[in-house]
C-alpha cells in the first residue's frame, strides 16, 4: 500500500506542476484584448472597453447556451466566431469582386477566385495589433465589414431568428448590440490573426475556412499520430499489466447473511432520504426540459405550437436543463458520502443531523436562486453588471451568477466538515479499511476545495484564462474528483457487505483512482486546443486525453467481477438493482468516455468536429451514461440499506433501468452520432461554418434525422418516470413487496 500511495502522491504533485505550467504558458501566449480597433484612415472602429462589455452582453443573454464562441456552447444557433469569420470573407470578397470584375465572388472562374482568396488571407491573417497603444489597425473594406455584420446580427437579436431559436428582444439596445458584435469580432479576429512571428493564428487555424487559408496545422495532425500511438501502448501495457493482476488475487468467501441486515439507520442518514426525492424531482424535470431543449431544435420558437420561447426562451431550458443535471447528480454523490459515513466509522457525531439538514436547505436556495437569476438575466430583468453576480454568467455547466457559486462552495465546505468529523473515528483505527477510508477523505477534500477553481475568474477575465480555469470544474472537479470518490465509495458498498476484502478494496480503490488521475489531469488540455492557447496545450492535450481512455477498455472485467459477486450468495439479490447500475456506468464508460470519448479527442478530429453534434453525443454518453447512473446506483444503494429488512418489489426498478440505457443508446444512434456524422462530412468540405449553419442544418435529411431522437427520448423520459415512481413507492409503500408495510 505504501507503493500504490507514493505513486498516487507522484501522479497528482506532477500533473497539477505541468498543468500549472501549461496555464502560465497560456497567460502569457493568449490573443490580446485590443485597447480599440481603427480603421487605416484613423476612423475609431471599436472603442476602448468595448470588446470586454461585449463580452459581458453575450454573457448575460446565455453565452454559450446560445450558439457557440471558439466551439464552445450549445448547437442549435451557429458558433458566433465562424459565422462572423464566413460573413466578413465573403463579404470582403464580394466587395472586391464586384469593384474588380463587375461579378460577385462566386460568379468568377476560378482563376480571378484563387487570386482574391490570397490576397484576402494576406488581409486578415497579418497581424495588426500594435503593443504599444493596445490597438488593432483594419482597412477601410474590413470596417465596411464589421458594419455590415453588425446590421445582420441586430437583426438576429433584435428581432429574432426561429432557425437559431433566438427569440425576438433577446438584445434590442443599439448600444449594447455594437459591443456584442464587437466581442464576435475578436473572436473570429483571434481565429485568423497570425501570432507574432508565426505562420499560425491564435487558435491553431480554427475554426476550418478555407476563404481565409484556415487549414489544419502540421502540430495538429502530428499530435493526432503520437496520441493514437500513445493510445495503443497504453493498452497493451495495462492489458499485460491486467493479466499478471487477475492471477494474484484470491476468491473471498460471502457471509451467510447481509451485514447490513440488522443495520438501524441513524438519524443523520435518515435526514438524507430527502436529498433522494429532490434528485428524484430534479431527474423528472431535467427529463421535462430536455425534451423542450431538443425540440427547440426543429421547431425554434414553439413547442409544436405553443409559442413557448416567449416565456422559456431555449437558452434558459438548455441552461436549466444542463444545471439540473448537475445539481442531481451532484446531489445524490453528497448525499450518498454522508449516508455511507456512519457505516464507515459506525459512530455519528453529536449534531450530525442537523448540519445534514442545514447543508439540505443551502442546497435548496443555491438551486432555486441561480434558476431563477438566469431566467431573470435572459429576460434583461438584470443589467450586465448584475447578471454575472446573481443571473447568468454565461459559461456552460458554470452558468449560475457568482454569488450562488460562492454559496455552493460554502456549502461544499460544510459537506466536507460534516465528512470529516464523521469519518475521523475510522481514520484514527489501524488496519486495512484505514487505508480505503484515507482515500475517501482526500476524494472528499478533493471535491470541496476544486469547485473553488470556478471563482478563479472576473466579469471581465480573458476567455482564454476563463476555458482555462472552467475546465478544471467541468473536468478535474466533476470527471476527475468524483470519479476518485464514486469508485472509493462503491469498493467500500463491496467491502462493507462482505464480498471483498478491504486491503484488496483499498488497493483496486487507489490503484484506479492513480491511473485515471494520471491521464486525467493533464488531459483537461483537450478542451483547450482552439481556445486562444498556445501549442504546449495541444501536445500533452493530446497525449494524455489518449491515455484517460486506456483503463476505460478493461473496465468490462470489473464489471463482470461486480456482476459474479452480485450472485454469491441469494441475500446479495436484494443490491441487484443497484449493482447492475454500476455495471451500466462501468458500459458507459467504455462507449460514452471512451469510444465517443476518443473520437473527438485527437486534435485533427477536433478541429472538424468541435461543437457538432458529435459532442453532445459524448456528452449525454458519458455525463448521464456514467455519473448519472452512478448517481443512480449510489442513491438506491443508500435507500435500500436504509431499510435492510424489507424487500422491494423492483417491476418499476427494472422498468426504469431497461428503459434508460436502451432509451439513452437510442438517442445516441439514432440521432445524435448520424447528425454529428453528417456535420463532419459538411465541415470537412465546405467549412466549419456550414456545417452549423440553418442551410444545412434544415434541410429535410437532417430535420428528419433531429426527429429520430423522439423514439429514444421517450423510452428514455419514461425509465425516469419509472425510477420516480419507485422512489416514491418507498414512502407510500407501494415499491414493497405484499404484505411489507412502508
Amino acid at each position: 500500500m505504501k507503493r500504490l500511495w507514493i505513486g498516487f502522491s507522484l501522479v497528482m504533485v506532477l500533473s497539477f506542476l505541468v498543468l500549472g505550467w501549461i496555464g502560465t504558458r497560456i497567460y502569457q501566449e493568449k490573443p490580446p484584448l485590443p485597447a480599440g480597433v481603427v480603421t487605416t484612415d484613423g476612423t475609431v472602429l471599436i472603442g476602448e472597453g468595448d470588446i470586454r462589455a461585449g463580452q459581458n452582453v453575450w454573457q448575460s443573454l446565455g453565452g454559450m447556451e446560445v450558439g457557440s464562441v471558439w466551439g464552445h456552447g450549445s448547437y442549435v444557433a451557429p458558433d458566433w466566431t465562424a459565422d462572423w469569420l464566413h460573413r466578413e470573407a465573403t463579404f470582403i470578397l464580394d466587395r472586391w469582386a464586384t469593384t474588380e470584375f463587375g461579378a460577385e465572388y462566386a460568379k468568377l472562374d476560378g482563376e480571378r477566385q484563387a487570386q482574391l482568396r490570397g490576397r484576402l488571407a494576406k488581409e486578415m491573417r497579418t497581424n495588426t495589433y500594435a503593443p504599444g497603444t493596445g490597438t488593432v489597425t483594419v482597412s477601410p473594406v474590413r470596417a465596411d465589414a464589421f458594419r455590415a455584420n453588425l446590421t445582420h446580427y441586430s437583426d438576429v437579436f433584435a428581432n429574432g431568428r426561429a432557425e437559431y431559436a433566438i427569440p425576438a428582444g433577446a438584445v434590442t439596445d443599439p448600444d449594447r448590440l455594437k459591443k456584442l458584435s464587437a466581442f464576435f469580432f475578436w473572436t473570429a479576429w483571434a481565429a485568423t490573426t497570425n501570432r507574432p512571428n508565426d505562420q499560425i493564428t491564435y487558435t491553431h487555424n480554427w475554426p476550418y475556412e478555407p476563404l481565409v487559408g484556415n487549414q489544419p496545422t502540421g502540430e495538429t495532425v502530428v499530435w493526432t499520430g503520437v496520441s493514437i500511438m500513445m493510445l495503443l501502448a497504453g493498452i497493451s501495457a495495462m492489458v499485460w499489466w491486467y493479466a499478471a493482476r487477475r492471477s494474484e488475487e484470491g476468491a473471498t468467501a460471502p457471509p451467510e447473511s447481509d451485514p447490513l441486515g440488522q443495520w438501524v439507520a441513524t438519524p443523520s442518514q435518515r435526514a438524507t432520504v430527502k436529498y433522494f426525492w429532490v434528485v428524484a424531482a430534479l431527474i423528472l424535470l431535467q427529463m421535462l426540459l430536455g425534451v423542450v431543449t431538443a425540440h427547440y431544435g426543429v421547431e425554434g420558437d414553439g413547442f409544436y405550437g405553443l409559442p413557448l420561447s416567449k416565456w422559456l426562451p431555449y437558452s434558459v431550458s438548455r441552461t436549466w436543463h444542463v444545471q439540473m443535471g448537475l445539481f442531481w447528480i451532484a446531489t445524490a454523490w453528497l448525499a450518498a458520502g454522508l449516508f455511507i459515513g456512519p457505516l464507515v466509522s459506525e459512530h455519528e457525531p453529536k449534531g450530525q443531523r442537523l448540519g445534514v439538514n442545514i447543508l439540505f436547505l443551502a442546497l435548496l436556495v443555491v438551486v432555486a436562486g441561480s434558476l431563477t437569476g438566469q431566467w431573470l438575466s435572459v429576460q434583461n430583468k438584470l443589467s450586465d453588471d448584475v447578471s454575472f453576480y446573481v443571473g447568468h454568467q454565461g459559461y456552460e455547466y458554470v452558468d449560475l451568477g457568482r454569488a450562488w457559486q460562492i454559496a455552493l462552495f460554502v456549502g461544499l465546505l460544510l459537506w466536507l466538515v460534516l465528512m470529516v468529523r464523521v469519518l475521523l473515528p475510522a481514520l484514527r483505527q489501524k488496519g486495512e479499511q484505514k487505508q480505503l477510508v484515507t482515500l475517501l477523505a482526500v476524494a472528499s477534500a478533493a471535491i470541496a476545495l476544486f469547485y473553488g477553481a470556478g471563482l478563479t475568474w472576473g466579469r471581465h477575465s480573458h476567455l482564454s484564462m476563463v476555458e482555462y480555469w472552467r475546465w478544471w470544474v467541468v473536468h478535474l472537479w466533476v470527471e476527475g474528483f468524483f470519479e476518485v470518490f464514486a469508485t472509493t465509495v462503491i469498493a467500500f458498498f463491496f467491502m462493507r457487505l462482505g464480498l471483498i476484502r478491504p486491503g484488496i478494496a483499498a488497493a483496486s480503490a487507489l490503484l484506479s483512482a492513480t491511473i485515471f488521475l494520471s491521464g486525467g489531469i493533464i488531459g483537461t488540455c483537450h478542451h483547450l486546443y482552439f481556445s486562444g492557447t498556445p501549442t504546449v496545450a495541444l501536445a500533452w492535450g493530446s497525449v494524455f486525453s489518449a491515455l484517460e481512455v486506456v483503463p476505460l477498455t478493461l473496465v468490462g472485467f470489473d464489471a463482470m467481477e461486480d456482476l459474479r459477486r452480485s450472485r454469491l450468495t441469494p441475500w446479495v439479490q436484494r443490491y441487484k438493482w443497484p449493482i447492475y447500475f454500476f455495471v451500466a456506468v462501468a458500459f458507459w464508460n467504455m462507449i460514452g468516455a471512451g469510444l465517443f470519448g476518443f473520437m473527438i479527442n485527437p486534435p485533427v478530429a477536433l478541429y472538424y468536429m468541435q461543437g457538432l453534434n458529435t459532442t453532445p453525443l459524448h456528452g449525454h454518453a458519458a455525463l448521464f451514461g456514467v455519473y448519472g447512473m452512478l448517481g443512480i446506483g449510489l442513491m438506491l444503494v443508500c435507500l435500500r440499506a436504509l431499510i435492510p429488512g424489507r424487500e422491494w418489489a423492483d417491476g418499476w426498478l427494472k422498468f426504469s433501468f431497461w428503459s434508460l440505457n436502451g432509451g439513452l443508446a437510442a438517442m445516441c444512434l439514432l440521432s445524435l452520432l448520424p447528425v454529428g456524422l453528417m456535420q463532419t462530412w459538411a465541415s470537412v468540405d465546405h467549412g466549419y461554418w456550414y456545417a452549423r449553419s440553418p442551410e444545412f442544418m434544415q434541410t429535410p435529411t437532417m430535420q428528419t434525422l433531429r426527429w429520430l431522437r423522439v423514439p429514444g427520448d421517450t423510452v428514455f423520459f419514461l425509465g425516469a418516470v419509472a425510477l420516480v415512481w419507485f422512489v416514491a413507492g418507498l414512502k407510500t409503500g407501494h415499491s414493497f413487496r405484499t404484505g411489507e408495510a412502508p
